[in-house]
């Protein structure tokens, strides 16, 4: 068996098993919207789609999920929640970076949370303007923070 710590997609350095690992496989129920966007956040990177359909709230929920393919995420950072563990609602505005068709992208979106019987569930966003898309260099740093050059990490 091996102790090796992974750490976990959401950028909170905790372990995985310990962060949203519990939530996504040990079925744990998140107690804040920012920890169910974290570990939504991680289920989009683990491609969990079982996870990420049963917290989304029934009314918004789509039948089914497509992950697109080689997308790779760079990392999830939190700008502003709202929202504690007595309310029934709540917001969590994010920024997430991520790779796709060869360009660094971006997402930044207010998300919104409603508490319905004791656990809470992504409803909506609201996504601001987007940035454009720019082409990584190979010579380029990666933007996933590792401080290596693109094309000897991520690529």
């Amino acid at each position: 068996m091996s102790d090796e710590v992974k750490a976990c997609p959401c950028g909170s350095g905790d372990d995985y098993d310990k962060c949203c690992g519990r939530y996504i496989d040990a079925g744990e129920t998140p107690e804040r919207p920012e920890q169910l966007m974290r570990s939504r956040y991680t289920a989009f990177v683990r491609h969990s789609s079982d996870y990420l359909l049963q917290s989304w709230h029934e009314s918004t929920r789509p039948e089914r999920l497509d992950f697109e393919q080689g997308v790779s995420w760079f990392g999830l950072k939190i700008v502003d929640c709202q929202a504690g563990e007595a309310d029934d609602e709540g917001w969590v505005e994010f920024i997430v970076k991520f790779k796709g068709n060869d360009r660094l992208q971006s997402l930044h979106e207010r998300s919104r949370f409603v508490r319905e019987q004791g656990r809470w569930q992504y409803v909506d966003g609201r996504i601001h303007q987007q940035p454009e898309a720019e082409k990584i260099g190979r010579n380029a740093l990666c933007p996933c923070g590792s401080g290596k050059k693109f094309k000897r990490c991520c690529s």
